[in-house]
């Protein structure tokens, strides 16, 4: 009698349990819901060792992922001549991640045609420099010939096919690229190229190449160099003038376009600055 009391509605008992009954029931069908029935239809706990695919043609990407019960995307297209057309480059997730089935696997294809570029300038460079520029276009350095030259691994020429090619000239990416050199048994003596009007970073680029050192570099004691651009208004030896490998090659220096003063070039003197003197 008192239990049927205290479960009469509207009593704390009744109270009791309209309110805590449904709350039970929720709690246990959110359990089995979260804990039992979700995990069995999501696989949860196993996982999936996602392969290389680098390399695998797309003919047979699908049915070799399947086999590890994996899908997979297309993401986007790049060229490596490294790989045969359509081949796998790159993919998302990397080879060895943990992941659920049949998570998709975004790839990278090799595109069927390379781009093309311009052939960039190489003569006048190093052979190793030539080579670290090819390598970064992917381009591919093929033979090196030699040439009587006293620069030795100076590039003189570049070639494509047994021809020679021109810096500008499109070529496509992967292409084979010979370098022809010199051998550094050249005649001793040679005429030396202008340096006048050219900026000093870039006359210093020159006489490296031509296996020259720089000599003392001098500016006027009236010009003001500071933070600006200089470059070369006089050379000794002056450009067509003999030179043997080696030699060093003074230079004056200052703005764009100075000149020496009339003075100067009617044999007046003028008060020259060493800067440096190697």
């Amino acid at each position: 009698m008192k239990l049927k009391q205290f479960l009469k509605r509207g009593s704390v008992g009744g109270l009791f349990l309209s309110v805590v009954i449904p709350l039970g029931i929720l709690l246990l069908t959110g359990i089995l819901y979260f804990y039992i029935y979700l995990p069995a239809i999501t696989n949860h706990g196993e996982s999936i060792t996602v392969p290389d695919v680098t390399g695998i043609h797309i003919d047979e990407l699908e049915s070799f992922l399947t086999k590890h019960e994996l899908r997979f995307a297309v993401n986007d297209s790049s060229y490596s001549a490294d790989y045969p057309p359509l081949a796998v480059l790159r993919q998302f997730p990397q080879p060895g991640s943990l992941v659920k089935q049949n998570r998709v696997v975004y790839v990278s294809l090799n595109r069927i045609l390379p781009p093309s570029l311009p052939l960039p300038e190489l003569e006048v460079r190093s052979l190793v420099n030539a080579e670290v520029v090819l390598k970064s276009l992917d381009l591919k350095r093929g033979k090196i010939f030699y040439k009587p030259s006293p620069f030795r691994n100076l590039v003189l020429e570049v070639r494509m096919d047994g021809q020679e090619i021109k810096p500008g000239t499109r070529i496509t990416k992967g292409s084979v690229i010979d370098l022809v050199v010199g051998d550094g048994n050249g005649p001793a003596d040679f005429t030396i190229g202008n340096l006048v009007g050219d900026a000093f970073e870039t006359a210093k680029f020159k006489l490296r190449g031509w296996n020259l050192h720089l000599g003392s570099v001098q500016i006027p004691t009236q010009v003001d160099t500071t933070g600006i651009e200089i470059f070369v208004f006089k050379q000794y030896p002056a450009a067509g003038d003999s030179v043997r490998v080696g030699d060093p090659v003074d230079l004056w220096i200052g703005p764009k376009g100075y000149t020496e003063s009339e003075e100067t070039e009617e044999g007046g003197e003028t008060e020259d600055n060493e800067v440096i003197d190697n």
